[in-house]
C-alpha cells in the first residue's frame, strides 16, 4: 500500500463549551469558606457510614460502590446548589434531582433520610406534616423490603417499602429509574416538560449517572435530543469511576483503550454539543461546588454535562467493580473496620451483633445503628445548624425566584373529561369515503391539543408524516420544538430513528404532570423497544399514587403501521405480535390498548382511555386507507359502543331453533374483511350467530361485572371461535374451549411468518381474507349445529 499521511479530525464548531474547573478555582467567584468544607467532610463521613450500614443489614444487598463515589456530588447539590423547599416536595417550580443511575438507590435513600433527620433536629416545622412526604431514618428499615414485611420495627414505624431502584414512593423522586439508559431519557423528559411549562425561568433538572449509563444506545439518542432542542435547564452529573459490574476500565483514558467504549466522557458529551465541565478530582468539595456554580449560572443555551473523576467504593475498603453490587460480609471484621472512622471521629462505638441471625434480631441491631446516627447528630449541633441553615436558605432562594408558568401555558387538565359519545362533527368521516386509522388518531390528538393549548407533545422515529402523528401539531408552529427558537411547536425530534429513547423521554414529559407525550413508530418496533419505558412509567405512576393519591399521568405509545396490512414491507415490519406484548400484560389500570377497526371509532376509544387515566395508552393503527362503512345500513352499533371495549356486531336470535355459535374478532384488517365479505353472507345464509368486536380488552375489563356480562356473557367463551390479525394468545380471555381455540384464525395459524405483498395478499396467505374467514365460519357453524348447541 502506498504511504499516506494520517490527519487529526477536529470537531466542527460547537455551541457548547468545554471548561476544566481547576482553571477557574483562583477566581473569587468560586471561593468557598473553609468552614463549609469542614461541615461537608463530616456530612460525607456520616453518609458513607450510613450506606455501609444499609448494605450490611439488608442483608448484603444494594450497590455501595457507586452510592459512595457519587455522595459528594449529591451533597453539594442538596445543601448548596439546588433551589427547593424541604416542606413541599411536590413544588413543580423547585429544582429536581433525578437518579438516572437507579442502582445508586442505596445512596439516595441514605442521603434523603440523613437530610430529613438534619432538618428535623434543626427545625421540625420545616418538614411536611404528611409523613408520606418525609423520608425518615426509620424508613430505612424498609430498604429493599416488600410491603408484606412483618418484622416488628418495620410495622411499628410504618416504614416505607423502599424498592431496590428509586420510585416516586419517596419524596422528591419524580419517576422510576434503573433499567439501563431509561433513567437518562425519562429524566430528560422532566427537563423538557419543565422548560416548556416555565419557559426561560424553568427549574434545573439535575441527573446523577455513571459512565456505564452512557453506554446504552438510548442514552446517545436522548443526549442528541436534549442538545438539539437546547434544553439548557438540564445538568447531567457524571460520577466517572471507570468501574461497571464487569470492568474496571470502561472508557478510554490516559491513552489506554477502554474495555467497553473508546471515548472519554468529556469527548462523548462534547460530541453531542453539550457544555462540558471537567472536575479532575470528584472528591474535592472546592472543585465540585465551583463546577455546579458554573453550570447553574447558565453558560448558554445548551445543556450542561459535569464529569467528576471518582473512585467507585472510595473509603469503603472495596474499590472498583468489586463494590458495584457487593460489599463486606455481614458484621465482619472488614465491616467494623469501615465503621471505625465514624467511631473515631465522634468517639462512639456501634453495637456488635450477637445471637441468632433471625430477621427480627437483625432488624433490632439495624435500628440501633440508625439510632446511633441520630444520637450522634444531636451531639454536633454546629453541624446541624450549618446544614439546616443551608436547606432553609435553599427554600428562601426558591421563593425569591418567583418562578411562574410562561404565558399561554398549556392546560393538561383539559385533556380529560371529553365524553366518548359526544363526537365532534369534524372527527367523523362520512360513509362511502375513505381514510386511515392513523390519520384519524392524528386528528383526535390535534383536537385535544387545540382544546388544551398544546398539552400534547408528539414524536416519531423519523415517521412523523408517515404515521400521521405530525397532525397533532396542526395550528401550532411548524418544525421541531426548540426551547430557544421554536417553543410553540408540539413536535419533538428524538435523535432520529430512536424508538428506545423516545418512549422514555415522553414518559418523563408525562410524569412531570403538565403535558403528555405521544411517541409513534411501527408497532413491530415500538411495542418491544418501548416496553421497558412503559413498564417503568407504570411502576413510577403506581408509586406516585401510593405517595400522594394522584391519578396517573399517561403517555401514548402509538403502534402505527401495525399488523399484516403493512404487507409490502414484509414480515420484518408487518408483525402481528405487538399486541401480545402489551394487552393485559400489565397490572389492571396501568396499560390500555386500543384496537379499533373503523377510523371513526378513534374518538370514543381514545376519550374512554384518557378518562380512565392509565399510565400508558397504546393505540394500534394501520397504514392503508380504509373504507368507511355505513354502520346504520349494516345494522352495526353506533360508534360510541366502541368505548366499552367490546360490542356486539350481531346478536343471535334466541327465538330460533337453530343456533350457530359465537365469533370474536379483533384487528382492523380482519374486521374490514369480515364486514366486506363475511357479514353479507351471514345474512344471506341465515346463520344464527353472535359476532363481537374487541376495541380494547382493558376498557372492557374496567367495566362493572354486570355490565360486562350484559355485553358479552361469560358462557359464550366456552363455545366461541376467534378471528384475529394478531396472535392467538391475545384472544385467550374470549376463547376458552379447546375446540374454539383450534378453530380460531390468527396470523401464525399456518406455522410461519407470512410473506410480503399487498395487504389483501398477505391476509390471504394467512387465510384471514374474506373467503378464508367465510370458510372457517361456515365450518364452525356446521360443527355447532351438529353438536346440537
Amino acid at each position: 500500500m502506498q504511504a499516506f499521511q494520517t490527519r487529526k479530525l477536529d470537531f466542527e464548531p460547537r455551541r457548547g463549551v468545554y471548561v476544566k474547573i481547576t482553571d477557574l478555582l483562583d477566581d473569587k467567584e468560586f471561593a468557598v469558606e473553609p468552614e463549609l468544607i469542614d461541615y461537608m467532610e463530616d456530612l460525607d463521613l456520616i453518609y458513607r457510614t450510613l450506606c455501609g450500614i444499609l448494605f450490611n443489614f439488608v442483608p448484603q444487598s444494594g450497590h455501595p460502590g457507586g452510592s459512595i463515589s457519587s455522595g459528594r456530588i449529591v451533597e453539594c447539590l442538596l445543601y448548596h446548589t439546588m433551589n427547593y423547599n424541604m416542606g413541599d416536595p411536590d413544588d413543580r417550580a423547585a429544582d429536581i434531582i433525578s437518579y438516572a443511575a437507579g442502582h445508586k438507590a442505596m445512596g439516595l435513600y441514605s442521603m434523603w433520610a440523613l437530610r430529613n433527620e438534619l432538618i428535623r433536629q434543626y427545625d421540625e416545622s420545616l418538614l411536611p406534616s404528611d409523613i408520606r412526604k418525609q423520608m425518615r431514618l426509620e424508613d430505612l428499615l424498609g430498604f429493599r423490603r416488600n410491603p408484606t414485611q412483618r418484622t416488628p420495627l418495620f410495622k411499628q414505624f410504618q416504614a416505607k417499602p423502599l424498592d431496590g431502584h428509586p420510585s416516586p414512593l419517596v419524596p422528591f423522586v419524580k419517576l422510576s429509574t434503573g433499567a439501563s439508559g431509561v433513567g437518562v431519557a425519562s429524566s430528560f423528559g422532566l427537563g423538557f416538560a419543565a422548560r416548556d411549562y416555565f419557559g426561560k425561568d424553568a427549574p434545573f433538572v439535575h441527573l446523577i449517572e455513571g459512565e456505564g449509563g452512557l453506554t446504552p444506545g438510548r442514552t446517545h439518542e436522548a443526549m442528541s435530543a436534549a442538545s438539539t432542542a437546547q434544553v439548557n435547564n438540564i445538568v447531567l452529573h457524571l460520577d466517572w469511576n471507570q468501574a461497571s459490574i464487569d470492568s474496571d476500565h470502561v472508557c478510554r483514558e490516559d491513552g489506554k483503550p477502554g474495555e467497553y467504549v473508546q471515548w472519554a466522557p468529556m469527548e462523548y458529551a462534547y460530541l453531542h454539543d453539550w457544555n462540558v465541565i471537567q472536575v479532575p478530582d470528584g472528591f474535592d468539595f472546592r472543585q465540585i461546588l465551583a463546577a455546579q456554580r458554573l453550570a447553574t449560572r447558565t453558560l448558554n443555551d445548551q445543556p450542561t454535562f459535569i464529569v467528576y473523576r471518582t473512585i467507585k467504593g472510595w473509603q469503603y475498603g472495596i474499590e472498583g467493580k468489586g463494590s458495584h453490587g457487593a460489599g463486606h460480609k455481614f458484621c465482619s471484621d472488614e465491616f467494623y473496620a469501615f465503621m471505625k472512622p465514624f467511631e473515631d471521629r465522634y468517639q462512639i462505638q456501634f453495637p456488635r451483633f450477637s445471637g441468632e441471625k433471625t430477621d427480627d434480631n437483625i432488624e433490632k441491631v439495624y435500628y440501633e445503628y440508625l439510632m446511633v446516627i441520630r444520637d450522634t447528630l444531636t451531639k454536633v449541633p454546629e453541624l446541624v445548624q450549618a446544614l439546616g441553615k443551608n436547606l432553609q436558605n435553599s427554600a428562601a432562594r426558591l421563593s425569591g425566584l418567583s418562578r411562574k408558568p410562561r404565558p399561554n401555558v398549556p392546560e393538561v387538565s383539559r385533556l380529560y373529561g371529553f365524553k366518548p359519545d359526544e363526537i365532534p362533527t369534524e372527527m367523523i368521516t362520512p360513509p362511502g369515503e375513505a381514510t386511515t386509522l392513523r390519520a384519524s388518531l392524528g386528528s383526535v390528538l390535534n383536537y385535544l391539543n387545540k382544546a388544551s393549548g398544546g398539552a400534547v407533545f408528539a414524536c416519531a422515529a423519523d415517521l412523523l408524516g408517515s404515521t400521521s402523528i405530525k397532525d397533532t401539531n396542526i395550528g401550532f408552529s411548524d418544525g421541531f420544538w426548540n426551547a430557544v427558537s421554536n417553543s410553540e411547536s408540539r413536535l419533538l425530534a428524538i435523535g432520529g430513528i430512536c424508538e428506545d429513547s423516545m418512549g422514555a423521554l415522553v414518559s418523563g414529559i408525562s410524569a412531570f404532570g403538565k403535558a403528555i407525550g405521544a411517541a409513534s413508530s411501527y408497532g413491530a418496533f415500538i411495542a418491544a423497544l418501548e416496553h421497558i419505558p412503559a413498564r417503568l412509567h407504570g411502576i413510577g405512576q403506581q408509586a406516585a399514587r401510593d405517595y400522594n393519591d394522584a391519578p396517573f399521568n399517561p403517555f401514548l405509545l402509538v403502534c402505527a403501521h401495525v399488523g399484516l396490512k403493512t404487507g409490502e414491507d414484509g414480515p420484518t415490519h408487518a408483525d402481528p405480535q405487538p399486541l401480545q406484548l402489551l394487552q393485559e400484560n400489565f397490572p389492571p389500570g396501568v396499560m390500555i390498548t386500543l384496537t379499533p377497526w373503523d377510523p371513526n371509532e378513534l374518538w370514543p376509544v381514545v376519550m374512554a382511555a384518557l378518562n380512565r387515566r392509565p399510565a400508558v395508552i397504546a393505540p394500534f393503527v394501520t397504514r392503508p386507507v380504509e373504507k368507511i362503512f355505513d354502520r346504520k345500513q349494516l345494522n352495526l352499533p353506533p360508534l360510541e359502543a366502541a368505548a366499552k371495549g367490546v360490542y356486539a356486531v350481531r346478536k343471535a336470535d334466541t327465538s330460533q331453533s337453530k343456533y350457530h355459535g359465537t365469533i370474536v374478532i379483533q384487528g382492523s384488517g380482519v374486521m374490514n374483511a369480515f364486514v366486506e365479505d363475511v357479514l353479507p353472507r351471514l345474512n344471506e345464509s341465515g346463520l344464527n350467530m353472535n359476532v363481537f368486536y374487541v376495541t380494547s380488552a382493558e376498557l372492557f375489563e374496567a367495566l362493572p361485572t354486570d355490565e360486562q356480562e350484559a355485553i358479552f356473557p361469560q358462557r359464550l367463551k366456552q363455545e366461541a371461535m376467534g378471528i384475529t390479525g394478531f396472535t392467538l394468545p391475545t384472544l385467550h380471555r374470549w376463547i376458552r374451549s379447546e375446540e374454539g381455540t383450534r378453530r380460531t384464525l390468527h396470523a401464525f395459524r399456518h406455522g410461519r411468518f407470512p410473506g410480503s405483498g399487498q395487504a389483501h395478499k398477505v391476509l390471504e396467505e394467512a387465510n384471514l381474507h374474506g373467503e378464508g374467514q367465510w370458510q372457517a365460519v361456515r365450518e364452525y357453524a356446521r360443527w355447532m349445529e351438529e353438536q346440537g348447541r
